[in-house]
């Protein structure tokens, strides 16, 4: 049940990005869902019952998503027609290659260590993940946003 609401949850999360993103932009839409749910992540890791550490995750599951939409977008408007496939394969790929390795890492910091390092970790990366992105590309606006 918790995996189909997490599901739930994060799909509606993508027409919640795109009114979003028409609110406050898309560098801000990325930035400023992404934080709150690595927050939620890194609490869920410390959680002292099971349904607060669920809650946690559904929270995050809601916010999680609202990048990929947004960024696809972003990418999408600042790249030529040309060269869209590649862009979109370029951000991509990334991506995957990580969601591939971090079930292994995870599992070696599990075996090694206190059992919050994985989630912890995780969010702590994509914190600064987010703030470099901010950072980066905060002046640098797609076409609608002009």
């Amino acid at each position: 049940m918790f995996f189909f609401w997490s599901g739930v949850l994060s799909a509606f999360s993508f027409p919640v990005a795109a009114w979003l993103s028409r609110r406050i932009g898309l560098i801000n839409t990325m930035v400023f869902t992404h934080i709150p749910s690595s927050i939620a992540l890194m609490l869920a890791a410390f959680a002292p019952t099971l349904p607060l550490a669920l809650a946690l995750l559904l929270i995050r599951a809601a916010l999680s998503q609202m990048d990929v939409p947004t960024r696809s977008s972003y990418v999408m408007a600042l790249v030529t027609k040309a060269e869209r496939t590649a862009a979109a394969s370029f951000t991509s790929v990334p991506r995957s290659l990580a969601a591939a390795a971090s079930p292994a890492l995870a599992g070696v910091l599990f075996a090694a260590s206190y059992r919050a390092w994985p989630l912890v970790l995780c969010g702590a990366l994509k914190i600064i993940y987010d703030l470099l992105l901010l950072v980066q590309f905060r002046h640098l606006k797609p076409p609608e946003e002009r």
